[in-house]
């Protein structure tokens, strides 16, 4: 059984300090932000923008409906100059942010390396968060980016009331709380709905001795989700979803689930929770062989392969972000996986090497770049290449 890894989606820190914050119609706190990047000067006064509205986006690279959202926030700005003044805000560092302007370029300002003054004027949990501030530094929003538009701006400079959909994160809630289990607990199957407030989540307790191996939870998760967990956690790519009527409303739905099964029997998890999802649910999931379109991971230069360090370690560890992958005693199957896995290419990967050496492994990338993922595999001998296949998919009924 594949491990099972703690999953989070456009969810920010869980852990951080639980101040007051600012409500709407409140008066915008005097922020500074120490570091801006293509502003006329290093730091920026909230207080110095009075006069303008001013969204601030909170966002990160690694979070693609942030991405997603910046081309509507860079119309916005050129469509309001000088009335308007958008500043992006993330926690990653300057260095960061440079490499993805060099491949995305943009004219808003960015608030780099955020030392929590802004986060604790506006708490969020997730993320994009945006807080739409009027000319007299009232807070007239806190939203997600898509709600705020041209017609809502104007209504703002105008000195009209808007009242846009509130994003209320719930700040106090632990999700891994949700649901409470005594550690003699031999066996259960527990479904709840959805924990308002909090993003998707998956959680195997790695490293609880308790329950390492028999527990999984996942918390505001839909059923496809859940299935792809179920199912050796089949990354995104591979499922298709044949749902009709009501049925798409259930897959849809999100779910908090926990599933346990006794000391002795984990490699029984994932089978179970199959059984249990097949019982509970009128949606039904199967494994099907069909063709698709998908990158095969191959050899390009044996030379450059075999100057990969051969891994003298006994155990895996891998760990893995957008543009980075460090694994100890890995595959070259385990670039395949996580190139699909990750997000890094836009179709499945067939591991093709017939390469089954254990390596110590490093490699990384802008992934803003246009190619850059091949130009880093071209460098450790390897190339990705558009083929058929006929490939596992978890198709939904």
């Amino acid at each position: 059984m594949k491990k099972i890894l703690s999953l989070l989606f456009l969810a920010a820190s869980l852990h951080f300090p639980l101040l007051a914050q600012t409500n709407l119609g409140a008066a915008a706190p005097a922020i500074t932000f120490p570091t801006v990047l293509n502003g006329t000067s290093r730091s920026l006064h909230l207080a110095d923008l009075k006069g303008k509205a001013v969204l601030l986006e909170f966002w990160a690279t690694w979070c693609g409906p942030c991405v997603q959202a910046m081309p509507h926030l860079q119309e916005l700005q050129a469509q309001f100059k000088d009335r308007l003044q958008i500043i992006t805000v993330t926690e990653e560092t300057e260095q960061r942010i440079q490499r993805f302007l060099a491949n995305r370029p943009s004219s808003l300002l960015f608030a780099v390396a955020d030392t929590g003054e802004a986060r604790r004027a506006f708490p969020y949990r997730l993320i994009p968060h945006s807080v739409l501030i009027s000319p007299e530094g009232k807070v007239v929003a806190i939203t997600e980016p898509k709600y705020v538009t041209a017609a809502v701006l104007e209504k703002v400079l105008a000195g009209e009331p808007v009242d846009l959909p509130l994003k209320e994160d719930n700040l106090a809630a632990d999700p891994l709380t949700y649901f409470t289990v005594a550690p003699e607990t031999k066996a259960h199957f527990l479904v709840q709905p959805e924990l308002k407030g909090v993003g998707g989540l998956s959680h195997s307790y790695l490293q609880d001795s308790a329950f390492r191996g028999r527990r999984l939870t996942m918390i505001n998760l839909p059923l496809e989700s859940v299935y792809r967990l179920a199912y050796e956690s089949l990354p995104y790519g591979r499922t298709l979803d044949l749902t009709t009527g009501e049925s798409v409303a259930e897959n849809k739905t999100k779910y908090c689930i926990d599933i346990l099964v006794p000391k002795g029997q984990e490699a029984q998890l994932l089978p179970t929770l199959r059984k249990e999802l097949q019982k509970m649910f009128t949606v039904r999931a199967s494994l099907e062989k069909r063709p698709r379109e998908v990158y095969v991971l191959q050899v390009a230069d044996a030379a450059k392969v075999k100057k990969i360090p051969i891994s003298r370690a006994k155990a895996e560890k891998f760990g893995a972000s957008a543009g980075t992958f460090e694994g100890e005693h890995v595959p070259l199957a385990k670039v395949a996986d996580y190139l699909e896995s990750f997000g890094m290419v836009n179709l499945p990967v067939v591991d093709e090497t017939g390469n089954k050496t254990f390596y110590d492994l490093f490699f990384e990338f802008e992934p803003e770049k246009k190619g850059a993922i091949h130009e880093a595999l071209a460098k450790l001998g390897l190339k990705l290449e558009k083929a058929q296949r006929p490939i596992d998919v978890l198709v939904f009924r």
